[in-house]
């Protein structure tokens, strides 16, 4: 994955939206280091809340359905870039994905995203952003289990989420170019250098994992 600064502009973030290829471009898209970097200060802005007022924590048992039992050990950078592996979902399906967690932020005021949903609440938008963007998808029982959920757990959280949102799925083209109008101003006003630290952070923990693996594996010959 290209971090370097040069590849984080609005320019880039643009070009990934409408000529991304597979075919000629390795790199992860842009947009979801922008996506990663919002998603983490936001969970950053709600902690700081949370702490600060106690009725700021959602009782709302319908919104609770996201909180995972078993939190994954993955930065947000690194589980979006999962899901881009193994769905090959395109760079527009992000902000799309993007646009239905605003949407459902607002619908359910008392909702906060934290450690503990966002996973269920990222891999739930992205999978609906995809039936909605995309032409040819995979079912629910592949998204689960890239997500690292069951497939039943899948499609309760897919059934709630659809409910809260009162099935308005539709983005026009003025919301969707509005959105990437965002996220650029992400990267262009003070965002690049957030960007480049979960980057980082994710290719810190990446090296680090590997460094264990290796470890384990030489430890395991040696016994």
């Amino acid at each position: 994955m290209a971090t370097s600064s040069h590849a984080i502009s609005p320019r880039k973030l643009r070009s990934d939206l409408y000529s991304y290829s597979y075919q000629n471009d390795s790199n992860t898209p842009l947009v979801i280091a922008v996506l990663a970097s919002l998603i983490e200060r936001t969970m950053a802005r709600n902690e700081r809340i949370v702490k600060n007022c106690t009725w700021a924590l959602s009782k709302d048992t319908r919104t609770r359905v996201f909180d995972c039992h078993e939190t994954p050990d993955l930065t947000i950078q690194s589980y979006l870039e999962r899901i881009f592996r193994y769905t090959r979902a395109g760079p527009s399906v992000y902000v799309v994905a993007y646009v239905y967690i605003d949407r459902f932020c607002q619908a359910n005021p008392e909702f906060r995203i934290n450690a503990r949903n966002v996973h269920g609440l990222l891999i739930t938008t992205i999978m609906a952003a995809s039936k909605y963007v995309e032409d040819m998808n995979y079912r629910n029982s592949y998204f689960a289990r890239v997500g690292g959920l069951t497939t039943n757990v899948m499609n309760r959280l897919e059934l709630e989420f659809l409910f809260s949102m009162g099935f308005k799925l539709h983005v026009n083209v003025s919301v969707f170019e509005s959105y990437c109008c965002h996220l650029e101003r992400e990267v262009s006003i003070g965002g690049g250098y957030h960007i480049e630290k979960t980057l980082r952070c994710a290719e810190e923990i990446k090296s680090r994992q590997q460094e264990e693996k290796r470890f384990n594996q030489i430890a395991r010959v040696m016994l």
